[in-house]
């Protein structure tokens, strides 16, 4: 089990001129702290247009400055979304080779398709191509990234034979993930060979269904990318605190919060639902009774409470099939800065020993790709 941060850096309201400086350089300060406790990995999102939600618009460029400012925490971007309109695609294997060059080869590359009609009706996107077009990325990228000229006649796009410069520096290249919103997206990781990037929060029990069958599906693939990346990453929130009782508070607070902020975003999925995107809700997991525990209201598997705790909800997680957990260390600066480094030391200190030295998956190589 690896343990690491995920950034959709809210900013609460009201706005001047130092509260997204502050704000950015607090979680450049959780990051150091981070790199320091052992943590394993920096995630940070894509998103536009969503006030307070996220201001995390240009993530190659903080995690750049995660890059510069560590020296063995990995930097995952992710998501990249994977549409024409937002990021062409020779872009997005320059930028995240140029990336995984300064990092030393500490990049992992989240694909994704956005999940808001703010966003792809704010750059003018057909929703009913995102998913073909996801896909014909995650093709492509490894090809970009490996060949020494690379030409294309496609959906998304074309382009005649070019050298993509400059290449990551991992060989082949840096482990590729697909984010997990929607139902069945896990099957589509599974069928491509990708690492599942979960993003919403469940049960035990559902997600231990779900992650069986990416692994039972993963073993037959057709890999997209010149290696398999089997792993199961997931989101969680996290306040570790001395006192139980004062770790669930703050932690519901801060859970509450974000679900607060993703209940105000305009889903594609509410807006005009589709196959593609059925209507389900953002975050349906932490609305649902089914989730507490008998005699309690904390949804079940919440990395929030003392040490003892949040240590057992980690090995229920591990015991379903999970091999990462990401934690949402803040929403809206909701818990002050000097708490959250606090909870992050004392996690550190009394939980991730206890998970420690465990054999990693080793990658499964193709053979030269697709």
């Amino acid at each position: 089990m690896k343990f690491g941060l995920f950034y959709e850096i809210s900013v609460p309201r009201p706005w001047d001129a130092e509260t997204e400086h502050d704000v950015y350089h607090r979680c450049l300060e959780q990051v150091r702290l981070a790199d320091e406790l052992g943590f394993d990995q920096v995630w940070a999102v894509e998103h536009h247009f969503l006030e307070e939600y996220s201001h995390c618009s240009a993530p190659e460029l903080f995690l750049t400055a995660c890059a510069m400012q560590t020296k063995n925490i990995r930097v995952g971007h992710g998501i990249v979304v994977c549409v024409p309109e937002f990021n062409h695609p020779i872009k997005v294997a320059e930028r995240t080779a140029v990336l995984d060059i300064l990092s030393h080869g500490r990049l992992e590359v989240g694909t994704g398709r956005s999940a808001t009609w703010t966003e792809l009706g704010g750059f003018e996107a057909d929703p009913d191509e995102t998913k073909k077009t996801w896909d014909e990325y995650v093709r492509v990228l490894p090809k970009m990234w490996t060949q020494e000229r690379f030409g294309y006649q496609g959906r998304a796009f074309s382009m005649p034979t070019r050298a993509i410069l400059p290449k990551p520096y991992q060989k082949p290249h840096p482990p590729m993930w697909v984010a997990v919103t929607s139902p069945g997206t896990e099957l589509d990781a599974a069928d491509r060979g990708l690492g599942s990037l979960g993003l919403t929060f469940g049960g035990f029990a559902e997600q231990e269904k779900k992650i069986a069958e990416y692994r039972r599906r993963i073993q037959y693939c057709d890999p997209v990318a010149e290696f398999v990346n089997e792993q199961v990453n997931t989101v969680n929130f996290l306040f570790c605190h001395e006192d139980n009782e004062t770790g669930i508070k703050t932690g519901q607070r801060l859970a509450g919060t974000f679900n607060y902020l993703a209940e105000q975003l305009l889903a594609l999925r509410q807006a005009y639902p589709s196959r593609s995107y059925p209507n389900l809700g953002l975050l349906p997991a932490l609305r649902r009774e089914s989730t507490a525990p008998a005699g309690g209201n904390v949804p079940e598997g919440l990395a929030i409470g003392d040490p003892n705790r949040i240590t057992e909800v980690i090995r229920k997680w591990e015991a379903v099939g999970v091999d990462r957990i990401n934690f949402l260390l803040n929403a809206n600066e909701t818990v002050p800065q000097e708490e959250v480094l606090a909870s992050m030391r004392l996690f550190a200190k009394e939980v991730m020993p206890k998970f420690a030295g465990k054999a990693e998956k080793e990658p499964l190589a193709v053979g030269g790709g697709e």
